[in-house]
């Protein structure tokens, strides 16, 4: 996939003098919201750290909703060009990662309110996930892979609303209020879709 996106300039001062990530170097894992004031306040390489930790977990979410590849890296591109046209305006008022999924989420309705309605799942979507490069992981083991090919297609049958929440929770371990802002639903909502989510899964595997 294309994961190209534009570097912004790198010099800054403010009052109390530059904000860069000297201090921040100290830490082992800055956190996301850190890197975002050091990037809204003009580091790249703040950008380039958030951009890294959160590029294949996003992508993978957008594509299980599209399931297909190009839009999948249009909305992705178009998710952090969104980041970086508000990046003078954010303030840590949310989880940058809370953020980041609800632009996505957003772009996903405005792409299903245009398009009227939702793909089903294709017959081949096992194996298109199973493309998927996958980077933070090793080879799997072909037992692995079976398991992990199963529960793939298992949750590409989920209806969207349910297979987002709990994509959302197992994936990104998001929490029920998190996602509640994410997916603009109450946490009791939330809670109960994952709930059918879970029991729809485990009927499933378990066949």
């Amino acid at each position: 996939m294309n994961t190209a996106v534009p570097r912004q300039a790198a010099s800054f001062t403010d009052t109390r003098g530059p904000l860069t990530l000297v201090a921040v170097n100290d830490l082992a894992e800055p956190a996301d919201e850190t890197l975002m004031l050091a990037y809204a306040a003009g580091d790249a390489s703040a950008f380039e750290q958030l951009y890294a930790r959160h590029r294949g977990p996003l992508y993978r979410f957008l594509l299980r909703h599209l399931r297909d590849a190009a839009l999948a890296d249009e909305f992705f591109q178009d998710t952090w060009q969104r980041v970086i046209s508000a990046r003078q305006g954010w303030k840590p008022e949310a989880a940058f990662g809370t953020w980041l999924y609800r632009i996505a989420h957003n772009r996903l309705n405005d792409h299903w309110r245009a398009s009227k309605h939702r793909p089903a799942a294709p017959v081949d979507a096992d194996e298109r996930m199973a493309r998927v490069p996958d980077p933070e992981t090793p080879e799997r083991q072909l037992s692995e892979f079976e398991q992990r090919r199963r529960l793939q297609l298992a949750m590409d049958e989920l209806p969207p609303e349910q297979r987002e929440v709990l994509q959302l929770r197992l994936e990104q371990e998001l929490t029920l209020e998190e996602i509640g802002e994410i997916t603009g639903v109450g946490r009791e909502t939330v809670k109960s879709r994952l709930r059918y989510a879970m029991d729809r899964l485990r009927t499933r595997l378990n066949e």
